[in-house]
């Protein structure tokens, strides 16, 4: 153990986005000693690419909004699969989580009156999103930042955490190595809280950046940790298509949010014919399969998108309200979208389901084990609205680390790590080094984003699923022998066979639990299966656990919603 750097807390923190961050402060606040850990720079999480807006029912703009109404729409975008203590604590708390981050310095967007400003989004009754232009994200971790590093936080930075470690049942600490020199470090903590994101880097188009590889998911799986609802993928309608090097960048729900029209190449505003009513603000996996539909019936745009316009809205008003989307296009497409349209396709972005939490307190199924934002399942059920993910960020992160920090300070300072066990998680990741024959990672991760986006992509059908299954499988026993060559020292193919484990795990369970999953429910969509099979389906959630070497795929009950929540979605409620 002394061969190792080593590093002790109370609590710590894998993932630095919005959840992680929060979670810090928080557990700071209540004594604990927090160690933060990023696979990237701090500042470089995720969460800046969401851009629209932190949904909440401040009711600013719309005085009829309210907590009940939020629930609601949460629970019916994500088509009554949401384990409902999640929804109710996340449309309570979100307005209180916003006006604090406004306490700590966020700068909104202003309404006439000087409160904070919302917008209209996909989903959602009332106008309910919070926002900074469209550089929301960018805007809360900025603050979270500077309120985080003011509160005694330990911050390691470009550090990949590899395994989690137990001692006996319960959480004990984590391994992993510097990406910079490729040394080993050993934390040691009473509870941790993994805020690692999602799993999109296992798909070839997606707006999700390179740390996206569901190591939060993999790693708690191979502990013991249940997984929850793998099969809901939500593909963003409105990703780019061109040109080919920005494939997947995302195009933000708010430019539909501030009035974007979409049409085909005929010209047709083609919502109409799919969702008469919410139009280009319906659900995400509606437009998203709307347009997936346009494009394979012949009515795509020259690269095979669907053009969106917001020119008609005038270029101050687009300069002022989607100034990144502005840049963004001129920089990369070279198109100005005060006068032509975007070019638009579903692109891979987000995954509802996740490590199974209690509602509360964001614990997972292993003592001393917590879990917060996307990484998470449970909170969106089958689909996730627009806007709900930056504020579920800030009310489970808090949550989660106020959890974490009163567990630590229940426990025995003496954790029990064994040195073999180090040792052995130290030889497994040194192993491509040492092969003479072996695989390189990148074709296998190329092979991957090739096989999901093939077989399980926005539309399943059992014998795609099957083959899908059936190559991953053949991917798994090739990841079994990688080589790399070259020092420990900035490496990343190196990194890149860790992260490969990761995704192949993540992938199967999407691909099985997408095969088990006999319907079309929010963003899983069986075209053998069209439709909601509610006597079925309805009231279970997938779920995934490791048995021995194999991975145990089953269902469970669905959380049951108390009644007088039940009451709310009564007729004329």
């Amino acid at each position: 153990m002394e061969n190792y750097e080593t590093h002790t807390h109370d609590v710590l923190i894998i993932g630095a986005g919005g959840a992680g961050l929060r979670a810090a402060i928080e557990s700071s606040a209540q004594g604990a000693s927090t160690g933060l850990v990023c696979k990237s720079l701090l500042g470089k999480a995720h969460t800046v690419m969401a851009e629209g807006g932190m949904a909440a029912a401040l009711a600013n703009v719309d005085p009829k909004d309210d907590w009940k109404t939020h629930f609601k729409d949460t629970i019916y975008g994500g088509k009554m699969l949401n384990n409902w203590k999640m929804p109710f604590n996340h449309a309570n708390e979100a307005p209180e989580r916003v006006r604090e981050l406004e306490h700590w310095g966020a700068v909104f967007d202003r309404t006439p009156k000087g409160k904070i400003n919302q917008r209209a989004f996909g989903g959602h009754t009332w106008k309910r999103l919070a926002h900074v232009g469209d550089r929301t994200g960018l805007e809360m971790i900025r603050t979270l930042q500077d309120k985080g590093i003011h509160t005694g936080i330990d911050v390691y930075m470009e550090c990949t955490i590899t395994h989690l470690i137990k001692d006996g049942d319960k959480i004990a600490g984590a391994f992993g190595y510097w990406r910079e020199s490729g040394k080993f470090v050993l934390f040691k903590a009473k509870s941790i809280i993994l805020a690692t994101g999602g799993v999109g880097k296992a798909y070839k188009v997606t707006s999700n950046s390179w740390e996206y590889t569901g190591d939060g998911q993999s790693m708690a799986y191979d502990i013991g940790a249940e997984l929850i609802d793998m099969e809901f993928i939500q593909f963003h309608p409105t990703g780019m298509v061109w040109p080919p090097s920005i494939r997947g960048v995302l195009v933000t729900e708010a430019v539909r949010g501030e009035g974007g029209l979409l049409r085909n190449s005929e010209g047709e505003r083609f919502m109409e014919k799919y969702d008469p009513e919410r139009m280009e603000l319906s659900t995400r996996d509606v437009v998203a399969r709307s347009i997936y539909t346009e494009v394979k019936e012949g009515r795509g745009t020259p690269h095979g998108g669907a053009y969106l316009y917001i020119s008609h809205k005038g270029a101050d008003y687009i300069k002022k309200k989607l100034p990144s989307m502005y840049h963004q296009f001129m920089e990369f497409a070279d198109v100005d979208i005060t006068k032509d349209p975007m070019e638009v396709y579903p692109t891979t972005h987000y995954i509802m389901g996740g490590i199974r939490v209690d509602g509360d307190t964001c614990a997972t199924t292993i003592p001393g084990l917590y879990a917060a934002g996307e990484v998470s399942g449970g909170m969106h059920g089958a689909n996730r609205l627009g806007g709900n993910s930056l504020s579920d960020l800030l009310v489970f992160g808090k949550r989660s680390g106020e959890a974490a920090a009163a567990y630590a300070n229940s426990v025995s300072t003496n954790l029990n790590i064994q040195a073999e066990q180090v040792e052995a998680y130290a030889n497994e990741i040194l192993a491509p080094f040492s092969s003479t024959d072996g695989e390189n990672p990148y074709s296998i991760h190329q092979d991957l984003q090739d096989v999901m986006g093939d077989y399980v992509g926005v539309f399943r059908n059992k014998e795609n699923l099957e083959k899908g299954i059936a190559e991953v499988d053949k991917l798994k026993d090739r990841a079994k022998n990688m080589k790399i060559e070259g020092s420990r020292m900035y490496n990343p193919g190196w990194h890149l066979c860790r992260d490969l484990k990761s995704m192949l795990m993540v992938s199967e369970a999407i691909a099985k639990c997408a095969l088990q999953r006999e319907e079309s429910r929010g963003a899983h969509s069986r075209v053998d299966f069209e439709g909601y099979d509610d006597e079925k389906w309805g009231k279970v959630n997938s779920s995934i656990n490791l048995q021995g070497d194999s991975m145990n795929v089953t269902t469970t009950p669905l959380p049951e919603m108390p009644d007088e929540l039940k009451s709310l979605f009564t007729e004329g409620s």
